[in-house]
Formats: C-alpha cells, structure tokens, sequence
C-alpha cells in the first residue's frame, strides 16, 4: 500500500492504495463519488473523464499513485459554478441525456470546451466531443446544448486556466504527467 494525498473536489484527501489501483477506483470506491463512471476502462468511452490538474483526463487509465499531489475534479465537484449549472440546463432543455451514463463525462468535456474555444462552431464542437461516446441520443441534443450556453455565457466567464491553455504536448512535459509515465514504465527523459 502506498500513501497518497489529493485534492478531491476541492478537500484534502490522504489515502493509501495500492499500486494498481485506477484514480477511477479510487474516486468511486474510497471516496464514493460515484458520478466517475466505468464504461469501456481502457480510455475509449469518455464515462470517467474528470479534470486532472485543470485538463480533461481519463480516470480509468491513470493510476492513484501517479496523481499524488494531484487536484481532481468530478462532476460532484462543480456545485455552485455557474458555467457547469448552465450546461446541466442546457442538457436538460435540449434533451441532451436519455440513460445518462455518459452525461458526467460529456459534461466535463463540454465544460472544458467553452472554457478554451468560445467560438467553436458546430464541426469544431463535434470534434472536440468526438472521445466521449453516447450511445442513446445521437449527439444532436448535445450538441445543441454546447451551441446554447456558447451563445449565452459572457466570453469573459469562459476564460481558460493556464493549465487548460496549454497544449497537449506542453502538458505532457508537466510533473504529474511525468509520474504517470514513469508509474506506465516510460523511462524519464535525461
């Protein structure tokens, strides 16, 4: 077993587990917060996508060892923020959930969306989504209610964090990604 600390919506949280343990594991099982759903478990499905750091990640890839240190973010951790309010609402008027096991997912990606590009267009929002599936709604729905709260969210509320400003590549140059590539075995870079 070994200790971790994070912080979980907001809460310090110290734990141990084991090596092999899945941050998703981690998140449903020893913190009960069970909106991290298991769908595919090998990072194709978008269910368990929750904020890592500020940036999209799948929690059913990462390892809870290898996010020490860590600031996660589920979808219980977004009462109270009116951006994430107004997707829930949007959601729900456009009738952007049926079974709704893919919705925290979704409206994790969707949040992240408008916070980077509060300008996407249609194709641009279809794109983004692209790694979270749904199976029920066809994506219209959802997409409609993207399109929505782009056009009723002030552009200044959706002012991106550094850590979600930066790309793909930069971020994978960061501390917390360099634990999870070495806990994956990856040989650090000399």
């Amino acid at each position: 077993m070994i200790p971790i600390t994070l912080t979980v919506n907001g809460r310090r949280v110290e734990a141990t587990v084991e090596p092999r343990t899945h941050l998703a594991d981690f998140l449903r099982e020893q913190q009960r917060l069970t909106g991290t759903h298991l769908g595919c478990e090998q990072g194709v499905c978008g269910a368990c996508t929750i904020l890592l750091d500020g940036v999209p990640a799948r929690a059913c890839l990462a390892f809870a060892v290898a996010c020490d240190g860590a600031e996660i973010r589920t979808v219980e951790g977004f009462d109270g923020d009116p951006l994430m309010a107004r997707l829930r609402e949007a959601f729900s008027a456009e009738h952007a959930l049926q079974c709704g096991f893919c919705t925290p997912g979704m409206l994790i990606s969707a949040y992240d969306l408008i916070r980077r590009l509060p300008e996407a267009d249609e194709a641009r929002i279809r794109r983004e989504l692209s790694g979270n599936l749904c199976r029920c709604t066809g994506y219209v729905g959802i997409v409609a209610a993207v399109q929505r709260v782009l056009a009723e969210v002030p552009k200044a509320a959706t002012a991106p964090s550094p850590a979600a400003e930066a790309s793909p590549s930069a971020r994978a140059d960061t501390p917390l990604w360099g634990k999870i590539k070495t806990a994956l075995g990856a040989k650090p870079k000399a």
